[in-house]
């Protein structure tokens, strides 16, 4: 399971993996219990765990910087229900979060899933990106002829053919209001 893949889901607790995305929705494993099932777009958000940043008091930063730091800290969990707890927690393991804009939810959030993550053995890096940054913008290459395309004909019985479906079809009429 890829880092990629991890997604929220606004309503429901934990992480789920995305498994396929259709048109209306997604169809998600959960993390915790491994069920898997579908969920409806148009009553929940997903968020990819890659997208999201957390506000610190110079840039915002990824999601998986903070949980980085939390790996490479030899602080202790601490319990979620403990808002002071939590909030002494990052600031000993990163102190650089706003913590006026980031709320003691979020943070228990954040701990949540970092537990969530650990228990599924699931390795936190982002996705490398080929170095676009690095391309240089090559000349133009030089244009080609271009070739004008002639009409295709069409044979006498495909022209009567259309001819006949569309005397065939209603024409659609508009009725005008009468003024009162």
């Amino acid at each position: 399971m890829e880092y990629n893949k991890i997604i929220a889901v606004t309503g429901l607790p934990g992480l789920f993996e995305l498994v396929s995305s259709k048109g209306d929705g997604a169809i998600v494993r959960s993390l915790d219990d491994k069920s898997t099932k579908f969920v409806s777009s148009r009553v929940h958000n997903f968020s990819h765990l890659e997208s999201i940043e957390v506000f610190t008091v110079r840039e915002n930063v990824n999601l998986v910087e903070v949980f980085t730091a939390m790996q490479k800290s030899s602080e202790k969990l601490p319990d979620e229900k403990d808002n002071n707890a939590v909030k002494k927690y990052f600031q000993k393991v990163y102190p650089n979060i706003d913590f006026e804009r980031v709320y003691s939810s979020d943070m228990k959030k954040m701990i949540k899933w970092f537990g969530i993550l650990n228990a599924n053995n699931i390795e936190i890096k982002l996705t490398e990106t080929p170095a676009e940054e690095a391309v240089v913008e090559a000349a133009p290459a030089p244009a080609e002829e271009v070739k004008e395309e002639k009409p295709k004909k069409t044979t006498k019985k495909k022209a009567e053919a259309t001819k006949e479906v569309a005397e065939e079809t209603p024409k659609k009429t508009t009725r005008k209001k009468k003024a009162e």
